[in-house]
């Protein structure tokens, strides 16, 4: 220390210095015992932080002479000389990492220059303040899982798991898918922000994307936000969903029915969208028909063929159905129909049902009207069905069948000419019926008509007389004749006596059955004549009745035969008449063996089957015979009638 010393004689003023010799009795000491330092985990090596200053009241030698730190990697003191002495600063020296350490404890020491020295400490904290400098971290880079297809809307299937060693907002994690992923992905899938959970959205099909590859992001909250990303593969597994499908690559909808077993009528693939057994497809016709599958030399390609003979008549549509079944469990199964239509083929002959065919037909037809009709039927379709007819007249004996004419199209026959049953009976021809198709076919039938009887004839009475009918006669003397009505015979009841007429008129009625009863009359006079007259009478009646019915020959031959008979009788009549004397000569003469009372004979035949009976008056006695008008017989089947007589 300077002191200040006054001399008044003479009077000056001296300075004297007095050192005093410090002695270190005191130990640096800091303001404070412990200093906190907040540094964040990002700032740059090379910082510097100042630290309180120590205070020692020694002096000189005995000051403050340096500043020491403990140990550490990341800290250094550094010591700057001030007005107030040394002033220690705290250096960064490296990076913190709050991650691996987020607080340090330092112990600065301050030393004097004694000998011993002294020295005073302060606590140093160094808080790392986080930063933002790590991003989110999956525990894989790929994760790999496997699902089911079909899997219900909204299930769960994985959770992603990211880490942040950062804390508070630079370690809260958000997760999201990544931005350039499919479109169909954002469909199926949803990622949760907060718990990266990622759920199924969608519907999820193997058979449209066997495998989903989905980029996930994990981004912090930090200023500016990290992000970590990995990648989640997520195969779908196969679930026997799909029936077979059927697709008919070429179809002949239309087969002919003269096909040949193994004709190829369609083409077709089978295929199941599902992998594995659940895609394995057992292919086969389900339904009976002549058809069957046949496998191709290509997996699942079958061709449809015919297996037997086709007949369109029988059967002209078939319904194939095929059956498709995969091998899944339980197995799926799809149907197919085909229809086939069978074409026709000209495999028929025209058919008539019957053959021969039978028709009457009444006479006295309409001449150019149909008279009946033909039909025959033909299986088949179209042309080969289309029926024309015609008559076969080429060799055929009989002229009737100029008179025939045939519809083409439906059969109907027409006769140009009018029919007598008196003229013919019965005639046969046949028809020709031929289908239209390429070659044509065809068959024929035999028509045989018969010709019914129409009234349309009156009775003719003539020698001989037609039995059939019946007669009706009016008479002089109704006690002595009889007439059988159905066989025409006119009787006598009794023997003749002087008393009697000479000549006796019999008017005859002859009529017949028809519907509308035609007739006609006759006029009978007997005459009682002698022996001898009756016969040359009757042999003159019979001369005259043949000469008008014959021919010249024939007359002469009658002529002849009549007078030998005339000669033989003669000469019995007058042995007779020598015999006998009694005046009842005629009676007498009259009575035979034989002898029914009657004045007519008959003589009956047969024609086919037709009976026709004769009746005339008997040689020995005079008779005549006037036919009426009519000049024609009619000639009907034979009706057998109980015989009458009527009286006259």
């Amino acid at each position: 220390m300077e002191l200040k010393i006054l001399v008044e004689n003479p009077l000056e003023m001296h300075y004297v210095v007095v050192e005093i010799t410090d002695v270190n009795d005191h130990s640096p000491s800091f303001p404070e015992r412990e200093q906190t330092f907040e540094i964040a985990e990002h700032t740059l090596p090379g910082r510097r932080f100042q630290l309180h200053t120590a205070q020692d009241p020694d002096a000189g030698i005995n000051s403050i002479r340096t500043y020491t730190l403990t140990s550490n990697e990341h800290f250094e003191v550094n010591i700057r000389q001030g007005d107030a002495g040394k002033v220690p600063f705290l250096v960064l020296k490296k990076s913190l990492d709050r991650e691996q350490k987020d607080k340090h404890t330092l112990l600065v020491t301050a030393v004097d220059g004694g000998k011993p020295p002294r020295s005073g400490t302060l606590n140093v904290s160094i808080i790392v303040l986080d930063s933002n400098d790590n991003r989110p971290v999956f525990s894989q880079e790929i994760y790999q899982i496997s699902i089911q297809e079909n899997v219900p809307v909204g299930t769960s299937i994985f959770r992603m798991n990211a880490t942040d060693p950062d804390e508070s907002s630079n370690g809260e994690i958000e997760y999201n898918l990544g931005k350039t992923l499919k479109k169909k992905v954002y469909e199926i899938f949803e990622l949760e922000k907060l718990t990266g959970e990622i759920r199924v959205k969608g519907i999820v099909d193997y058979e449209e994307n066997e495998v989903y590859e989905l980029d996930v992001e994990a981004s912090d909250k930090g200023t500016p936000p990290l992000t970590g990303e990995c990648r989640v593969i997520i195969k779908i597994k196969d679930v026997n969903d799909n029936p077979p499908e059927i697709e008919v690559t070429s179809l002949s909808n239309t087969v002919s029915e003269d096909s040949k077993p193994g004709t190829v009528i369609s083409l077709l693939s089978v295929k199941d969208k599902d992998s594995g057994v659940n895609g394995k497809i057992i292919s086969h016709i389900s339904n009976d028909v002549p058809f069957e599958l046949k496998p191709s030399y290509k997996e699942n390609i079958f061709s449809v063929v015919t297996k037997g003979f086709l007949d369109r008549e029988q059967v002209s549509h078939y319904e194939i159905i095929i059956k498709a079944t995969d091998c899944g469990e339980p197995p799926l199964s799809t149907f197919k129909t085909l229809n086939i239509q069978i074409s026709d083929v000209n495999d028929n002959r025209p058919h008539f049902e019957h053959n021969p065919l039978q028709f009457y037909l009444v006479e006295n037809n309409l001449a150019g009207a149909s008279i009946f009709s033909v039909s025959a039927t033909d299986k088949d379709l179209n042309d080969n069905a289309a029926i024309s007819y015609h008559i076969v007249r080429e060799g055929a004996q009989n002229d009737i069948m100029s008179f025939l004419n045939v519809n083409s199209d439906n059969g109907h026959i027409t006769a140009l000419k009018s029919f007598d049953f008196e003229v013919l009976k019965k005639f046969q021809f046949q028809v020709v019926a031929t289908d239209s198709g390429t070659p044509s076919l065809s068959s024929n039938v035999t028509v045989n008509v018969f010709i019914l009887d129409q009234n349309d004839n009156a009775p003719v009475i003539l020698y001989p007389v037609s039995s059939n009918g019946s007669a009706e006669g009016e008479v002089t003397d109704h006690s002595l004749f009889g007439l059988d009505r159905y066989t025409g015979q006119i009787r006598t009841h009794r023997s003749f006596t002087e008393t009697d007429e000479a000549e006796h008129k019999l008017l005859i009625l002859v009529k017949d059955n028809g519907n509308v009863s035609l007739s006609a009359t006759a006029t009978v006079i007997v005459k009682l004549v002698e022996p001898k007259e009756a016969f040359a009478a009757s042999d003159v009646k019979s001369a005259t009745k043949v000469d008008e019915e014959d021919n010249v020959t024939f007359y002469l031959m009658i002529t002849l035969g009549s007078v030998s008979v005339l000669f033989i009788i003669s000469i019995i009549v007058l042995i007779a008449m020598q015999c006998s004397k009694s005046t009842d000569y005629t009676s007498k003469y009259l009575q035979e063996t034989n002898y029914d009372g009657t004045l007519c004979h008959s003589i009956q035949y047969r024609s086919g089957d037709k009976r026709y009976m004769l009746v005339g008056p008997r040689m020995s006695i005079g008779s005549t015979i006037v036919p009426g008008s009519h000049a024609n017989t009619l000639v009907l089947p034979d009706r057998r009638r109980p015989s009458g007589e009527v009286r006259l």
